[in-house]
């Protein structure tokens, strides 16, 4: 009776083990792509340093299907600017351990991750 109850709780603390993992992952992607976008120097610059960043962090924790969104706050000018907050948000999947790709299970039993940091851009960041 032990074996048949060991099974699910083993499988189980594998699974949030996982999910634990990924979550880890997405918030530490967000707050440091949030930081290293904020603190660069010009928009090229911003963009190298939050794709180097996304890339290390995926790397690090096994992030697949990253979906990565950049906003900044008041609205309605170009993202960094001077004085605006940034708002980075990340968007991954968890697959669950074991479960078939057969008739899509592996997408139906996949859980969603997601995570979101904000910065405030230094006054001094200048387009140029």
């Amino acid at each position: 009776m032990g074996l048949l109850l060991l099974v699910p709780l083993v499988y189980l603390v594998v699974a949030l083990g996982l999910i634990q993992g990924q979550s880890l992952g997405a918030e530490a992607a967000s707050r440091h792509i949030a930081r290293a976008v904020s603190t660069a120097t010009d928009a090229e610059d911003a963009r190298f340093r939050a794709d180097a960043v996304l890339a290390a962090v995926s790397k690090e924790y096994g992030l697949d299907e990253v979906d990565l969104s950049i906003d900044c706050t008041p609205a309605g000018a170009t993202c960094p600017r001077a004085g605006a907050t940034l708002h980075v948000s990340v968007r991954t999947i968890v697959a669950l351990p074991l479960v078939p790709p057969v008739l899509e299970l592996d997408r139906i039993a996949a859980i969603p991750v997601e995570a979101s940091a904000a910065h405030k851009v230094s006054r001094f960041w200048s387009e140029r």
